[in-house]
Parts: structure tokens; C-alpha cells; sequence
């Protein structure tokens, strides 16, 4: 389709994660400026849409993370890809139950949709929010880092070895406006990066999220100088297997990867070896990648439920404990749902690791 060819900008040839940026972030027809992708109505549902209990064991586990850091006088949070701010609403209610830390917190929202910022603003009314586009303006520590499904929509690159050669998957277009993949030999930048991963280094299909790694390259930055961590929750997996696991959504249903572009959501699986690799090599400790069923369920998840059920009607404890096996479910998003937690601090007490 010809209407297609908006998304190369007048390149006949773009690696994945360059299209893909486009697709989703172009500022006059990507999907985060057209559309609407949260809720029932959109395109899929996240983890505080399903069940506030999900934000309120964040909420809680900041709050004892806090804790943890000796319950310092400066405290940044930051939300990554904050969403429709649902999120972010149940933090200020849950912080308002802990006065001494609410004192003192600071909130910052980091996102790049400027669609998703309006939003974001007329869905949260705490005008002690502040959205930021960079780091630079928190200069005392300790700071903690957020992301629910934050990674998984930052776009990936792929590569293909071939006789001790790597090759960068590019999309192109034909004479009929086809989109069609071609494989191009990869710069010699990226095959240096590449190879100085050990997570690669028996794959002969490999993603490679350079995009999200820079972004995280700033994170690190600002955790190794002022103290802090970062906790990212996503759907990913622990041990690279060669597969190509991006996908696209639209309307709650799986789309073709390359129809109704701008128009569906795309996505990668995150993969989590890779990214204790990186943090390690960054001097950051890590916990021990858990799953979302035993990080909520470690915070206490099930107990908090069970308190709530106590003050409602049959109908609606059967829908406070069906939304819970949503979040926690192995068949669900219990296990498909990983967490890791990279941190800079004398203290490793984090509450929901073991």
C-alpha cells in the first residue's frame, strides 16, 4: 500500500527498529499520536488497568524500598512510559496512607508521546506531577526507576549470522509498494556491540534493543551517581532461542506484523539475561529475575485481597479475584510477566525477591 511509504521518509531502506519508531512514535501518523491504545475500547489492557491492586503493591514496594535506603530526606520516582496514568493515580492515593514519605517524594513522568502526555494531564490532577523529557534536573538521590511494559515498546533491531557474518534484518518496498524485509550486512558498530554480549554469542537469530539499552544507558548513569535502582516489569523471557517474538495487536485480537500500520500496537518479547548482562557490566547489582506471580505475591498481593473482600458484595469479590488470577495466573500473564531489579546501595532488603 502506498500509504505505507509515509513511515520510510524518504529512506528505501530502514533497519527494523528505525521503521518500527516511526510506525509507533511519528508525530503526525504514529500509533501513540492516532490512537487510542489502553482499555477495553483500545488495543490491549496492562497490568493497573486490570486490577489497582497491581499499583498499590508498587505503591507499597517504593515505599519500602525507601525503607531500605534509610529513609533518606531526598526521593525521586520515576515512572517510565507512564501510559493513561492509571498507574500513577494509585501511587498518590497508596503514598498518602505513609505521611513521612509522602512528605518528601518527588514524582517525575518520562514520556515520549506528546499524544499520551495530554492524556496522562487530564487523567492526574496531583499538580506536584512533573513530566520531564531527561534526567538532568534531578541532581540529589537516591532515585528509583519504574517500567510496566515500558521496554517492550521500544524497537528492537535483528540480526541473522551467516558464515561467521552478521546481516541486519532492513524493510524495503517494491515497484507495487510492497513492504518486503531484505538482509544487509550489518555496520561494523553493531557487530562490535554484538559480540561483546555473551548472550549472543551461540544465537544465530538475534534481537538487539540498541534503542531501549541507550535509554537505559541514561538510567544507569544517573543510579551508579545518586544511588538508587531500577525495577522494570515485562513480558520476556530468561533464555534466547533464536526467535523472532515481535508482534502486533490491534483491538484485543493478534494482527499481521506489517497490516494496519499506525493503526495496531507492535512489540517485542524482552529478554532478560540480556539485560543483567547489561546492567552487571554497568557495576549495577541484581536480584534474581522473578516472575510477576511471585514479586505480588512476595509484596502480598493475596492478603491485601482477601482484606478488601471482607467489605464488598459476592459480585464484586468474584471480580476482584478473577482480575488477580489475570495478573497472577501461570496461564495468564503470572509467569509470561518477568521482573528485575538492578540496584546501587549498601542495602539489598528489597521486599518481593527472594
Amino acid at each position: 500500500m502506498k500509504s505505507n511509504l509515509k513511515f520510510f521518509k524518504k529512506s528505501k531502506f530502514l533497519p527494523v527498529d528505525r521503521f518500527f519508531k516511526n510506525v509507533l512514535y511519528d508525530r503526525k501518523y504514529g500509533y501513540y499520536t492516532t490512537q487510542k491504545p489502553f482499555g477495553e475500547k483500545g488495543d490491549f489492557v496492562t497490568s493497573p488497568k486490570i486490577s489497582s491492586l497491581f499499583s498499590e503493591m508498587i505503591g507499597i514496594w517504593i515505599v519500602a524500598s525507601w525503607e531500605a535506603f534509610g529513609k533518606p530526606k531526598n526521593f525521586n520516582i520515576v515512572e517510565l512510559g507512564p501510559g493513561d496514568g492509571s498507574l500513577t493515580n494509585v501511587l498518590i492515593k497508596t503514598f498518602k496512607n505513609f505521611p513521612d514519605f509522602n512528605s518528601i517524594k518527588k514524582i517525575f513522568l518520562y514520556e515520549e508521546s506528546k499524544n499520551l502526555k495530554k492524556v496522562q494531564k487530564k487523567n492526574i490532577s496531583d499538580r506536584s506531577i512533573k513530566w520531564i523529557n531527561n534526567f538532568s534536573k534531578i541532581k540529589k538521590g537516591p532515585i528509583i526507576f519504574f517500567g510496566n511494559e515500558f521496554f517492550d515498546a521500544i524497537p528492537i533491531k535483528q540480526f541473522k549470522k551467516i558464515n561467521n557474518s552478521i546481516f541486519e534484518k532492513n524493510y524495503t518496498y517494491d515497484k507495487n509498494f510492497n513492504i518486503k524485509e531484505i538482509f544487509k550486512k550489518a555496520s561494523p558498530a553493531d557487530v562490535k556491540i554484538i559480540k561483546s554480549y555473551k548472550t549472543f554469542k551461540n544465537l544465530k537469530f538475534i534481537e538487539f534493543p540498541k534503542l531501549g539499552l541507550q535509554e537505559l544507558e541514561k538510567i544507569t548513569k544517573k543510579i551508579s551517581k545518586l544511588k538508587g535502582c531500577i525495577l522494570m516489569i515485562d513480558y520476556g523471557y530468561i533464555s534466547p532461542n533464536n526467535q523472532n517474538t515481535l508482534q502486533s495487536v490491534m483491538k484485543h485480537k493478534k494482527n499481521k506484523l506489517l497490516n494496519n500500520l499506525g493503526r495496531a500496537d507492535i512489540t517485542a518479547h524482552v529478554n532478560f539475561k540480556l539485560l543483567t548482562e547489561f546492567f552487571r557490566n554497568r557495576g549495577l547489582e541484581i536480584k534474581n529475575v522473578s516472575t510477576q506471580r511471585n514479586f505480588l505475591e512476595n509484596i502480598g498481593i493475596n492478603k491485601r485481597a482477601e482484606i478488601i473482600a471482607k467489605k464488598m458484595k459476592f459480585r464484586e469479590q468474584s471480580d476482584l479475584f478473577l482480575r488477580i488470577k489475570r495478573l497472577l495466573d501461570p496461564n495468564f500473564m503470572g509467569h509470561l510477566f518477568k521482573v528485575i531489579l538492578a540496584y546501587n546501595s549498601n542495602k539489598n532488603n528489597f521486599i518481593g525477591f527472594k
